[in-house]
């Protein structure tokens, strides 16, 4: 049984590609189910976050296996084959399992070392726990994921500085309006994971204006609103309001734009008369919130996704230097989850052998029980402990070979032969 992960990333696909092929949390059950029912898929987890689209599965057949994923992506983002297979990363067993473990690190965000990653992939395995598509295998994979993030972000600096999406999106926007949003009006649309870390962030920017939150859950607008100081605008009114506003920071879950040309076109003369200056819009949401016609508009301004990929690269030398001590971590990690992995797979085998050998060794005992009537408690628990470590000593040589030899070919031909030879059912 080996691991795959099969999927497209900021790096490997463009954006129009990666919006088209995203989950949001709402198609999650639909599309666990759809992966588990494909032939070729034992165990499934959906990891869609605004960055990626990746399927960790486990399989028999590496090749249908793949073959049954590239379906699915191509059938949920209505892609002809040709369109997205040369975006395709498919990686399978040590290499699948540490790509996982870099992910949640922050070594494959767009922002090195960002934080928000690790909640995203306890979600997606929660998701799949959730509906049944996570088992033993996946389940203890990114178990151990989450256990290399902790540690990777508590023992080395890769997470010093901006490291989320969501607080690199407020920067990027700090950055174009010349290094201060100082008294600026901010619109923040959606109150999701990434819309709170933008208001948060917005925060505690200095000498920030009023910061407005609006999303398509009044209350959770409202509550967003009122921790950090702001003000909850209904979503009926988000176009007026934009009349008002200097900067529109934006991520929703909807699966289309929310805002078109045809809405803020009839605001410009409004804003140019109020004598406010270009309408920046920072959309980090995947698929864009904004209909890509707004870009065109005189007096609107919109930085996406690959903007901020941009930006994030700059001033990052203390994380980077941070890179090759989060991949020793990573390389030690996977072997570690490797050797433990592959004593799970022959432990039922190594325990039936165990077991019938003690069961033939008790028996024994009982047999010659007649004979032994003459020993007192303290030689008959010799003889008990003498009968024991000749059985130990016996067992030890095939158990260590059993365990250095798991997850290949030879350790498959001698499980294959203990079981015959012993007749076990492990």
């Amino acid at each position: 049984m080996s691991v795959i992960v099969v999927g497209l990333n900021h790096r490997t696909a463009p954006l129009d590609v990666l919006e088209r092929v995203a989950l949001p949390t709402a198609r999650l059950p639909k599309a666990l189910t759809d992966l588990r029912g494909r032939p070729s898929l034992d165990e499934v987890v959906v990891l869609s976050t605004c960055m990626r689209t990746e399927i960790y599965a486990t399989a028999e057949k590496f090749h249908p296996a793949v073959q049954d994923v590239r379906n699915f992506l191509c059938e949920s983002g209505f892609l002809a084959p040709e369109e997205i297979s040369d975006h395709l990363s498919v990686l399978y067993d040590d290499a699948a399992i540490g790509h996982l473990f870099s992910v949640a690190a922050g070594l494959e965000s767009a922002v090195l070392g960002e934080g928000e990653i690790q909640g995203q992939v306890r979600r997606a395995w929660e998701a799949a726990r959730a509906e049944g598509t996570a088992g033993l295998v996946l389940s203890s994979l990114f178990r151990h994921a989450l256990e290399v993030g902790k540690r990777v972000r508590s023992e080395t600096a890769i997470s010093r500085g901006t490291t989320s999406v969501s607080s690199a999106a407020v920067q990027l926007a700090t950055h174009h309006l010349g290094g201060s949003l100082s008294g600026c009006r901010v619109m923040v649309l959606g109150a999701g994971e990434m819309g709170e870390g933008m208001a948060v962030a917005l925060a505690a920017s200095a000498g920030v204006g009023e910061v407005l939150v609006t999303s398509r859950t009044p209350s959770r607008a409202l509550g967003l609103a009122d921790r950090i100081g702001g003000r909850a605008v209904p979503v009926s009114s988000l176009v007026p309001a934009l009349a008002s506003v200097d900067v529109l920071l934006t991520s929703t879950t909807a699966t289309t734009a929310v805002i078109s040309a045809d809405d803020i076109a009839p605001i410009l003369s409004a804003r140019t008369a109020a004598g406010l200056g270009p309408l920046l819009v920072v959309d980090v949401a995947i698929p864009r919130d904004l209909d890509p016609s707004v870009a065109a508009l005189p007096g609107v301004t919109v930085l996406d996704l690959d903007d901020l990929r941009a930006f994030a690269q700059a001033g990052l030398d203390v994380r980077r230097r941070e890179v090759a001590r989060v991949r020793c971590i990573i390389d030690d990690e996977v072997a570690e989850y490797l050797n433990d992995a592959n004593a799970r797979e022959v432990a039922p085998t190594v325990a039936a052998l165990h077991a019938l050998a003690d069961e033939v060794r008790a028996g024994e005992m009982e047999r010659f029980r007649s004979r032994l009537g003459g020993l007192d408690d303290r030689q008959r628990t010799a003889v008990e402990a003498l009968t024991r470590g000749i059985v130990a000593k016996l067992l030890h040589g095939p158990t260590v070979q059993l365990k250095e030899a798991a997850s290949s070919p030879r350790g498959e031909r001698l499980a294959e032969a203990l079981r015959t030879l012993f007749d076990l059912d492990g």
